[in-house]
């Protein structure tokens, strides 16, 4: 395990109330994995006890579709010189666009949010929907980065077609002063997420709910070479564990500034996080 400084861009609250309020298509996804944790939930503070027993130091924790807001600040309010939230809203309600808008605005002015998260598959509308473009907006005039699941869905009761690399593609071409952090390296599309962040200076894989021995032998290149300003590490925790998320890297033989990139530095550049001091 390394000893530089090491940033985790995705985690999540996954408390009592965060697990009790899956819907019964999330749960799916935990009971083939056999996670009793993720069906129970546990308190905000195993996040943090977490991360001191991997070495993790900081990390990103965000709300989403069916994890509540409330649940973020109150995790980051434990230690907010080490988590930092990213809000999730939601312009596919009946109430329409605006007020996901100004949700958002709020969990950036109020409480400090550094990026919006989006999961698609959960409305099951592509990023290049019209309802969309308005938050992709928001986050430009807010400076603020857009985080977002790519490739294929956990839950077999979710479409996996909103995750494919070419709508990021479109987003980085209509919205080119928007930073994009795609998620969960692409799979099984990576090749595709590689050329897609290589041809865009806004746009970054994270690597969360994979582990590194999994990861294909051309994103190892690509964290390797010509992608290592590309690619940001990241667990999905509690979905995996830092442990699992962490072990194998040292038998990637990375370069000490590949890794501190990979672990550290590139997302601050993605996060604009050394305006919260974590440069």
């Amino acid at each position: 395990m390394t000893s530089r400084p090491v940033i985790d861009a995705w985690v999540q609250p996954w408390t009592p109330a965060v697990a009790q309020a899956q819907p019964a298509r999330n749960r799916s996804l935990a009971e083939r994995l056999g996670a009793t944790r993720l069906l129970e939930g546990m308190p905000a503070e195993a996040l943090l006890e977490e991360m001191d027993a991997a070495g993790v130091d900081r990390a990103l924790v965000s709300a989403g579709p069916t994890i509540a807001w409330e649940e973020v600040l109150k995790a980051v309010a434990l230690a907010p010189e080490r988590l930092l939230p990213v809000a999730s809203v939601d312009p596919w309600t009946l109430d329409g666009v605006m007020p996901a808008v100004h949700e958002l605005r709020r969990a950036v002015s109020e409480h400090g949010a550094v990026a919006l998260k989006l999961e698609p598959f959960h409305q099951d509308k592509a990023l290049t929907e019209a309802r969309w473009y308005p938050l992709y907006a928001a986050c430009v005039d807010l400076d603020i980065t857009l985080q977002v699941q790519v490739g294929n869905t956990g839950p077999a009761t979710y479409p996996s077609y909103t995750g494919q690399p070419l709508y990021i593609d479109r987003l980085a071409i209509d919205f080119p002063e928007l930073r994009i952090v795609a998620g969960h390296i692409g799979w099984p599309w990576t090749t595709e997420m590689m050329a897609i962040a290589q041809k865009h200076d806004n746009v970054w894989i994270d690597t969360s709910a994979h582990q590194p021995k999994y990861y294909p032998p051309e994103f190892v290149h690509f964290l390797r070479t010509f992608g290592r300003t590309k690619c940001i590490w990241a667990s999905d925790w509690p979905i995996l564990d830092f442990p699992t998320a962490l072990a194998g890297l040292d038998d990637f033989d990375l370069k000490p500034e590949v890794e501190r990139r990979f672990l550290h530095d590139n997302a601050v550049a993605a996060f604009r996080l050394d305006r919260r001091g974590w440069a």
